[in-house]
């Protein structure tokens, strides 16, 4: 992706920076949860022309905007936006002025949905390409945690990972700090999803992306083919429709001019038969169940960046042995089909998930510690499984129809680190992975 201003041939920083902000424990404790309006409740109630403001002070623009029952997401000029009763969560990429919108979300808040304390506040991002083109206090990791530290003078700021190689950066405030002005609410339960999943957030980070995974995102067209039409149909050609059953998943991307790739999609995992007959659920009924995925490419050589971020909650018990593609997949799999896709020379992947005292399954295994062995036999235990990506023509930018089956290529990756992380709260799983052949 190219901003305002860049040249296409102008380096472009694709990882991004994630902001997260908890009003509440859930949508079931916004103040209005009893009285909804058009079946919406809390920040949802919010008009778009507000949240648009919000975004010119980040420096990008809404490109469209999908609604589910429980969330609201809105595609960005540079990367994305969910909206849901109780929660904001704001990833943008490039030179964008991410945390300068915290404090008018916070106004916002406060002035439309009556919230004005915050329950928990996540701040993160991968370790910069470019960082000298950063701006305002994204130019340096220490001006971020100042910046966050004078809204929340007692968040506590983490590095994970090689501080001369690839790392990840986390900031977090959580319910048991005091945080001055912006104190937390009482509520010190962790949080989970209708009282039986765990909030669950998988980040897989991929750079050096293969050429033939580059390729497609370089897009040329013309009407009556749109931006969007244009990366919907490369969506399904790629292999990005499959990664969650289609009768569940409403997608809504964008190709860029000259390149680049974004896309939303909300999930309604609630429908699945695993989570609709969990034990977890009593009464055998669903109340909630949506959740997203993200994906942001850039595909330039030289900085070649591809994201993935999904919240919605693999569940750790599901069994793995034969993935179906109406259901939705276990964490190996998705790891699998989402790396097949953009076969990075290098990446990394976090897991972040709610936990109370940080309990173990019936193995006595714990979700990091599972989470860590999924990410190792996805992609070092067995030969990847990569998908021919149907090519684009070079004339007018058509997706191609050649649907090629995938096929076993000899690339396998070695993990090059391994860090669990225990916060109280939350548990963190991260781990580096890069080609054997990788240089």
């Amino acid at each position: 992706m190219a901003e305002a201003g860049e040249t296409a041939s102008a380096p472009f920083e694709g990882p991004e920076k994630l902001l997260e902000i908890w009003f509440a424990p859930s949508a079931a404790a916004v103040p209005d949860a009893n009285s909804p309006e058009d079946s919406r409740t809390g920040l949802r109630k919010v008009p778009q022309v507000i949240w648009k403001e919000m975004l010119a002070i980040v420096k990008c623009e809404v490109l469209s905007v999908v609604s589910g029952t429980e969330i609201d997401a809105y595609l960005l000029s540079e990367s994305s936006l969910f909206v849901s009763p109780h929660r904001v969560i704001l990833k943008t990429c490039g030179t964008t002025l991410n945390l300068l919108g915290l404090p008018r979300i916070l106004d916002i808040a406060a002035n439309y949905a009556n919230m004005s304390s915050v329950y928990q506040c996540f701040y993160s991002r991968k370790s910069f390409m470019f960082p000298e083109r950063q701006l305002g206090p994204h130019r340096d990791w220490q001006q971020e945690v100042q910046f966050l530290d004078n809204i929340f003078p007692n968040g506590a700021a983490y590095n994970v990972g090689k501080v001369n190689g690839d790392h990840w950066l986390l900031y977090m405030k959580t319910p048991s700090d005091d945080s001055g002005a912006f104190r937390s609410s009482p509520h010190l339960e962790s949080p989970v999803i209708g009282n039986a999943f765990p909030d669950y957030t998988i980040e897989i980070l991929m750079s050096d992306l293969s050429p033939a995974a580059r390729e497609p995102f370089f897009s040329t067209f013309s009407s009556p083919e749109t931006p969007s039409s244009h990366a919907l149909s490369l969506s399904r050609s790629f292999g990005i429709t499959d990664i969650f059953p289609p009768h569940l998943t409403t997608l809504d991307a964008y190709s860029f001019s000259p390149c680049g790739y974004s896309s939303n999609a909300l999930i309604k995992w609630g429908e699945d038969p695993f989570f609709f007959s969990s034990p977890d659920m009593a009464d055998g009924t669903s109340t909630v169940g949506e959740g997203y995925y993200t994906i942001h490419v850039t595909p330039e050589e030289g900085w070649s960046y591809a994201s993935f971020e999904c919240n919605v909650p693999l569940h750790p018990n599901r069994p793995s042995s034969a993935p179906d593609a109406n259901t939705i997949p276990d964490l190996k799999t998705l790891v699998q089909r989402v790396v097949s896709i953009f076969q990075p020379g290098r990446l990394s992947l976090t897991l972040f998930i709610s936990s109370e005292d940080n309990e173990s399954d019936e193995t006595g295994e714990s979700p990091v510690e599972a989470a860590q062995r999924a990410f190792r036999a996805a992609l070092c235990a067995s030969v990847m499984e990569e998908k021919i990506p149907s090519q684009t023509n070079g004339t007018n930018g058509e997706i191609s129809d050649d649907n090629a089956p995938s096929q076993k290529v000899g690339k396998r990756y070695r993990r090059t680190d391994k860090i669990n992380y225990e916060f109280g709260a939350y548990d963190l799983a991260f781990a580096s992975f890069e080609l054997s052949d990788h240089k």
